[in-house]
């Protein structure tokens, strides 16, 4: 089961597809304890969909009325049409946000079903796939009913081997690693072309290894000698005249695909992936009496496209789709129907609304933060120290955010294009409680609410707390919601969409924290709450001058969440802004 929903598989689900969506339902409510004859009627309508000798979503798209299943009534019918309409099922994705992702991950493991993973839970305390491998590591598991020897093999099995697929590495890391490497084979005689694909092309939040694509119309056997003599490959793994694969000495993997002129564009979309939407496309090809592959798009021997990414599509029928959007989504509807969002851009940012500076636990002072922040152009910045609690932060009790605010008076005076906004990340106590009296609060600007410790609390008690907090008069921001730190620590168990369902009754907002190591909100909640209408700030949460920067990766998150420059809060004009803070208290 994929970790988040993948509702479309293209153009035409076809029933597997909408059959293996009714499994998953049944799984995840059957997580949720939910009721069985409930249970029961989801996985009764995933059999009967895969039993239908019609395939039900060219039905729909025929205007013909559905053929008479067993078990399927009008709500599993409607279900049947949005699925088939729109490549996308609200229940479903409601339900990846209330399950807690360590179990929706366990469900992966082939050998666990719901009621394992609930055994684990309840038994062992095992919650995700690194406490499951603990408890198998310090034979805990071996003691539960039901988990024999042979049972523990396979699980070991499936771990080491899902351990070894996904060694991931931070955005930040793999893209400086490509950027060099990229300089160096630029430099090489013969390369027309080059352009680095995959996972990190696509955006995606970790990188397991680097693609690149080359173009030469020269020898490729001497270019690709050339290139392995890059410095810092301490490994060929495989190597040929058009492809090899190598390890760089840091241990990322790189695969290189050399082709001609005619063919990169082709090879560029099929290496960028991901693998869901390029077999999205392929079936799509075969709908319309062509071949595509990794050498262009052919109607027998003729080759139609492959030149360029565009031309790709464009014979395929569709406009060109912006990588960070292949994911199998609903991307490929979009596009048929002309409704692919205009993506957000850096450019489009006015301000920053989270940053610290050396009063707090930052490196430079308010106004180096101010010069670099009108240097870039923005009309405003947020300054948004800690408060008090976080004691490692150096946390700003009242009388020194008090002292900090009459510090960004005297500044406001002297800046010419730039207006500092008072602000401040406030702790959000167990009990819902923020950390400063609302004597103080009721100064601020901006009040970035933050979960920065406890983040252990059970999912209700996680989710009271905060939509507590929300509910504070002061309240403005919810930032880095989730609490995951990429590659370290797993999000808190939280019922993100109650949290972004009352950020829009509460008219306040949610963070998007562009630290490479956060990247959160994920792009699934993203756009969630682009469909709940609650607009998402786009942060630095800089803590020196350099960390402005960080910002495009962002960026690059919101554009895998679909989301548009009026979906973000601070590509709002100060005016704009400062009406839209007014309305949320």
């Amino acid at each position: 089961m994929p970790a988040h929903p993948r509702t479309d598989a293209g153009a035409l689900p076809d029933n597997e597809h909408i059959a293996h969506v009714f499994e998953e339902i049944a799984d995840l409510l059957e997580l949720e304890d939910a009721n069985p004859f409930r249970i029961r009627a989801y996985r009764n309508a995933a059999r009967s969909v895969r039993g239908a000798e019609a395939q039900l979503t060219a039905q729909i798209r025929a205007g013909k009325p559905l053929p008479k299943l067993p078990g399927i009534g009008a709500d599993l019918t409607e279900k049947i049409r949005t699925i088939s309409l729109t490549g996308r099922c609200p229940l479903l994705e409601l339900l990846h946000g209330e399950v807690p992702a360590g179990q929706i991950e366990l469900l992966q493991l082939p050998h666990i079903g719901p009621r394992r993973v609930h055994q684990l839970h309840r038994e062992l305390g095992v919650d995700s796939l690194a406490a499951l491998q603990e408890a198998l590591r310090s034979g805990r598991l071996a003691h539960l009913h039901g988990f024999g020897p042979r049972l523990l093999d396979q699980l070991d099995k499936a771990l080491r081997i899902r351990s070894a697929r996904e060694r991931r590495h931070l955005q930040i890391d793999a893209k400086a690693q490509a950027e060099a490497l990229l300089n160096f084979i630029h430099g090489l005689e013969g390369v027309e072309q080059v352009r680095v694909a995959g996972s990190l092309r696509r955006r995606r939040d970790t990188v397991g290894d680097l693609d690149f694509v080359v173009c030469t119309q020269g020898n490729t056997q001497q270019l690709m000698n050339a290139l392995l003599a890059y410095p810092l490959v301490a490994e060929v793994m495989a190597s040929g005249a058009t492809r090899s694969s190598l390890r760089l000495g840091s241990g990322m993997q790189v695969d290189v695909r050399i082709v001609g002129r005619e063919s990169f564009g082709s090879a560029l979309l099929y290496l960028t992936g991901s693998k869901a939407h390029s077999i999205a496309l392929r079936r799509r090809a075969r709908t319309l009496g062509c071949k595509l592959n990794e050498y262009g798009v052919f109607r027998g021997a003729e080759q139609l496209a492959g030149e360029t990414e565009e031309g790709t599509y464009q014979a395929l029928g569709l406009p060109w789709i912006a990588p960070e959007l292949r994911e199998d989504n609903g991307e490929i509807a979009a596009a048929e129907g002309n409704l692919l969002p205009v993506l957000i851009e850096t450019a489009d940012l006015c301000g920053d609304l989270h940053c610290h500076t050396r009063a707090g636990y930052g490196r430079n002072s308010l106004r180096e933060m101010a010069l670099a922040a009108q240097r870039l152009g923005w009309e405003y910045l947020a300054i948004t120290d800690h408060s008090q609690r976080l004691s490692i932060g150096h946390g700003l009790d009242a009388g020194r955010l008090a002292r900090q605010l009459d510090e960004i008076d005297r500044l406001n005076d002297e800046l010419d294009s730039l207006t500092l906004l008072k602000g401040c990340e406030v702790d959000i106590l167990p009990d819902g409680k923020l950390d400063l009296h609302d004597s103080i609060l009721a100064r601020l600007d901006i009040v970035v609410g933050a979960v920065n410790s406890n983040l252990q609390l059970s999912a209700k008690q996680q989710t009271r707390r905060i939509l507590r907090a929300m509910d504070s008069a002061y309240f403005t921001i919810l930032a880095h919601p989730s609490g995951r730190l990429l590659l370290e620590r797993e999000a808190c168990a939280l019922d993100m969409h109650a949290v972004i369902r009352h950020a829009r009754q509460r008219g306040c907002f949610l963070e998007l924290n562009a630290q490479p190591q956060r990247l959160d909100l994920d792009e699934y909640h993203c756009r969630l709450a682009k469909d709940e209408g609650v607009l998402l700030s786009i942060s630095s949460d800089a803590h020196r001058l350099v960390d402005f920067a960080l910002l495009d990766f962002g960026i690059g998150q919101a554009r895998r969440g679909w989301l548009e420059r009026a979906d973000v809060l601070n590509t709002r004009s100060l005016t704009q802004l400062r009406e839209l803070l007014r309305r949320s208290r």
